[in-house]
């Protein structure tokens, strides 16, 4: 899993915000993001080989006045670096909590497998190349 995850880059954000978890179960993945107050429309999960980038941008009213702010309503990038393989299944975005699903898709070619060994039967022999070399007078 840790080859799987973070390259965590941030652009406009110098802390681990927002929040995340991310889940694994043989070769998934969930990965969940805190993002409450960001609607859908201003969140955007982008998917490029090995590499996932979520970001959100809120438009607040900065005009207002306020006695207190303690919901932040910030832009923020993150980035994720993925393991070869694997591809993004889909995303959701409930309760302020935004999921995206993960697989990972080895070719067959590629998995391991079993080889049988045989036996009673000799193996072919296998003989080294000749080679040729000029022998030279002294």
């Amino acid at each position: 899993m840790v080859d799987m995850l973070e390259s965590a880059s941030r652009v406009a954000s110098f802390d681990n915000w927002p929040p995340y978890v991310a889940k694994v179960d043989d070769d998934q993945y969930r990965i969940t993001m805190a993002v409450a107050g960001f609607p859908q429309d201003q969140l955007t999960v982008t998917y490029q080989p090995n590499m996932l980038v979520v970001s959100g941008s809120q438009s607040g009213d900065e005009n207002g006045q306020y006695l207190y702010r303690g919901i932040n309503g910030r832009a923020f990038e993150r980035r994720f670096e993925l393991a070869d393989h694997v591809k993004v299944g889909g995303a959701s975005l409930e309760n302020g909590l935004l999921s995206i699903d993960l697989k990972r898709e080895v070719p067959e070619e590629m998995k391991p497998r079993k080889i049988e060994i045989s036996s009673g039967a000799p193996m072919p022999k296998i003989e080294a190349p000749k080679v040729e070399t000029d022998k030279l007078a002294a």
